[in-house]
């Protein structure tokens, strides 16, 4: 928002000349008379200008910011580091003030950044094709379990209750309207439950959706899972931590029909909790299903590479009800953030990132579980966060620990009522040896 608004007298009178009125109160006519406010607003008296800045700095004075707090808290959105290129590209007027490329001939370059965007995916997940981007992680995984009953014509959709709550619920929602039929799998060891997989999995089941890591930190078998899957026919979704990736099987490698997750971790920050980017990716014969929108790379009369919109499958360019999906949009300039934090990062920095988390989390982990005070939970594998088990309420250790600036880890009993004081903590590339070593500390109040 602009602290400083350039139209004068003179020019807001112009504008209402170029609309035929005479006054501003003219703008609002649609809105009826005894709606109106007939009264000034009770606000306090006008502040000046350095006033202001210095009311409004105590005000968010009071947000505990990862300027000055130490954050192990994830369960979604992490703390990643961000280079400093990825706001000067994000910031050029070119890609930040753009919108639509609907006219290829003007919008070479955005084009060209989704196109870039999408093969990244392609690399990172092990699929044949991306679009580019959904609205976030859980749009994403909802939308290819859409676009896996479509498929597959049927309707059956086993999700596993390891993975994150809030897609779970989005998953529910969406399935109230578009008759998929939504069962859950329950874990064993903080993994999918195989056996009752194998239980619930028949002809009916459309597809499999698993988190990899899951909700938990936990990494997950997925070979095995999709062996079980496409042995009934039906499709296998894996929603996976993109930093992962550099490290473990990718979901193509492992069997996986679809690729979807949140892209926050690749350059994004956390910001309150959005705006964030979903990515979605999945094996060549599934293209003409995919939602969104989809850049390809084609060459002009003159024979010189170029980029369009294509495969355009969405409700505002085909017959609504033949729409593979109503999301007609995408996070383009998240998505442009996540193509220069790939680029900059190369393959072996991003291998570096996801090493040094796996080294610091299970640091973090041994240190937390020294002291006595607090428990193991799950003995499964795990990748940047865990679960472990506090002798006292989550609440009350997390608000303990915001006293000396540090934002603890997630009160996970909220989603999960059975694992009773359970503390989701996450470590990022972030955190130092001195930072983990006083959480470890100031959580058992030394």
């Amino acid at each position: 928002m602009s602290r400083y608004i350039p139209n004068t007298r003179h020019q807001q009178g112009e504008m209402l000349k170029e609309l035929g009125m005479g006054s501003p109160e003219q703008l609002f006519e649609s809105i009826p008379e005894e709606a109106r406010l007939k009264k000034p607003l009770d606000l306090p008296k006008a502040l000046s200008e350095p006033e202001l800045v210095k009311h409004m700095q105590e005000i968010a004075g009071k947000n505990a910011n990862l300027d000055e707090y130490t954050c192990f808290l994830g369960a979604g959105a992490y703390d990643h580091y961000i280079p400093s290129v990825v706001g000067h590209v994000l910031s050029r007027q070119e890609f930040y003030t753009s919108y639509t490329p609907y006219q290829p001939e003007i919008s070479q370059g955005t084009l060209q950044a989704i196109f870039e965007y999408q093969t990244m995916i392609c690399q990172l997940t092990g699929m044949d094709v991306a679009n580019a981007s959904m609205y976030d992680g859980a749009t994403a995984l909802t939308e290819a379990a859409v676009m896996a009953c479509q498929a597959v014509k049927r309707n059956e959709v086993l999700v596993a209750s390891s993975v994150h709550p809030e897609s779970r619920t989005v998953l529910k929602t969406y399935s109230r309207f578009n008759g998929c039929d939504v069962k859950e799998i329950g874990y064993s060891d903080g993994r999918v439950d195989l056996e009752e997989l194998e239980s619930k999995i028949s002809g009916r089941t459309a597809a499999v959706i698993v988190q990899n890591p899951n909700f938990f930190g936990i990494i997950e078998n997925l070979s095995e899972i999709a062996a079980l899957a496409h042995k009934y026919g039906a499709l296998f979704i894996v929603s996976a931590d993109p930093i992962s990736l550099a490290v473990l099987k990718s979901p193509g490698e492992a069997g996986a029909d679809i690729a979807v997750g949140e892209g926050q971790p690749l350059g994004n920050p956390l910001n309150f909790g959005g705006p964030y980017l979903g990515f979605f990716a999945a094996k060549k014969e599934l293209l003409r299903r995919m939602p969104g929108r989809i850049a390809g790379e084609t060459i002009d009369a003159e024979g010189r590479r170029g980029f369009v919109l294509t495969m355009q499958t969405r409700e505002q360019h085909i017959r609504r009800e033949k729409a593979t999906s109503n999301i007609c949009s995408n996070q383009a300039l998240n998505a442009l953030a996540a193509t220069v934090y790939l680029t900059v990062m190369g393959k072996q920095g991003l291998k570096e990132v996801a090493d040094l988390c796996l080294q610091k989390s299970h640091y973090a982990y041994e240190k937390l579980t020294a002291t006595g005070k607090f428990q193991p939970v799950f003995s499964a594998p795990f990748f940047k966060e865990f679960v472990v088990r506090a002798k006292e309420p989550v609440s009350d250790l997390n608000r303990r620990l915001l006293g000396s600036k540090i934002i603890g880890g997630l009160e996970i009993e909220k989603f999960y009522p059975e694992i009773q004081n359970g503390w989701l903590v996450a470590v990022t590339e972030k955190r130092t040896r001195e930072e983990i070593d006083q959480l470890a500390g100031k959580a058992v109040g030394v």
